[in-house]
């Protein structure tokens, strides 16, 4: 397998398992609910996991809005929790997050340069 190719697909796969990661936090619902106030609280929960699987899909083809959005979402992240919590809280979600936004800027640098 080429670096090309392995540049082209990191980003997507650990973006994909980001998501998955991300959407086991909605996990937490099963305990606190039953019935039907169960779906309206999973879905909750599984609202940023739904946008940047919404984004990956964009991202895809155009690697400059995975690069944006992954990128905002880990300072909105970090923003949000504020800079007063234990450094494995932004480890968990910062970093990964920051790290897919970061390379498909490096996936979209390849497929720029590899055109001339």
């Amino acid at each position: 397998m080429s670096i090309k190719k392995i540049i082209c697909w990191l980003p997507r796969i650990l973006g994909i398992g980001f998501v998955l990661f991300l959407s086991l936090f909605s996990l937490d619902v099963f305990p606190s609910y039953s019935g039907w106030e169960l779906l309206p609280a999973l879905f909750m929960h599984l609202i940023p996991s739904l946008l940047l699987l919404f984004v990956l899909l964009i991202a895809w083809k155009y690697e400059l809005v995975g690069t944006a959005v992954f990128l905002l979402f880990a300072i909105y992240y970090v923003w949000s929790v504020g800079l007063d919590r234990h450094w494995s809280w932004y480890a968990s979600i910062a970093l990964p997050t920051g790290l897919v936004g970061v390379l498909f800027l490096v996936s979209w640098f390849g497929k720029k340069h590899g055109k001339k």
